[in-house]
């Protein structure tokens, strides 16, 4: 996931964000799905957001089950969804589902979390079930930032170490899950779905850059970077990709 402030996953880091993620998704992948979706499970929901952008893009009636380990987050999105669509809310290990019943698979800034292991067990759910899922803004470990500075790669660099910690795959996540479809027989179709960050963003591009830091310096303590650093864009690569049987 792309980093976050010292809050961690807070509501008010993902509502900050939206606007951004919102913009950024490969809205064609949508288009490509076989059929209506009426059951669909949103793993890692956050504050609801995925839901919020493609529950419109879905023909109803629509179920809508959202998954998250943070039963805040999941009280605040089952009630920011759309009215007119059936909304439960689950906590549970979302790699180790039983998805009998569920038309669609969907998270967004997910896969970057996840451990090799953990994407297989889910890849191998949608499989055995025979779903589509779309997986969205998950890091492809390239940031760039503008004014450049001499310090930004390696604080690239450390930033996708931290990714990495934990055996998490971070910015190798996405390549790994498409991987992981293909060798199961499965067609993926993979876009670049990027923020685009300008002056407009101020507030985000600044709480993204504090956390940027904090996590780069945590793998690596001593790494210079500017102290009093005026950004004024940002893009930050993010890959979507939809996998179907």
């Amino acid at each position: 996931m792309t980093t976050v402030d010292s809050s961690g996953y807070a509501p008010e880091w993902l509502r900050l964000r939206e606007p951004a993620d919102t913009a950024a998704r490969a809205a064609d992948l949508v288009a490509l799905l076989p059929a209506s979706p009426a059951v669909i499970r949103d793993l890692g929901c956050g504050t609801g957001a995925m839901g919020r952008w493609l529950s419109g893009r879905l023909p109803k009636p629509q179920r809508w089950i959202l998954h998250d380990q943070d039963p805040r987050l999941l009280e605040i999105a089952a009630r920011s969804l759309p009215p007119g669509i059936s909304v439960e809310t689950e906590q549970a290990d979302v790699t180790r589902l039983d998805l009998t019943g569920t038309s669609l698979v969907t998270a967004s800034a997910l896969l970057d979390l996840l451990t090799g292991e953990e994407i297989q067990r889910l890849v191998k759910s949608c499989v055995d079930a025979q779903i589509p899922a779309l997986f969205t803004l998950s890091v492809t470990g390239s940031a760039h930032l503008t004014p450049a500075d001499a310090a930004d790669e390696a604080l690239n660099a450390a930033f996708n170490d931290h990714q990495r910690r934990d055996g998490k795959l971070g910015p190798e996540a996405a390549a790994f899950t498409a991987a992981e479809f293909q060798r199961h027989g499965w067609s993926v179709h993979s876009r670049p779905s990027p923020w685009q960050l300008g002056p407009e963003h101020r507030e985000l591009i600044d709480t993204w850059y504090r956390g940027f830091v904090a996590a780069a310096r945590e793998e690596q303590p001593d790494l210079a970077v500017p102290e009093d650093r005026q950004i004024t864009e940002v893009t930050v690569h993010h890959q979507d990709l939809l996998a179907l049987p």
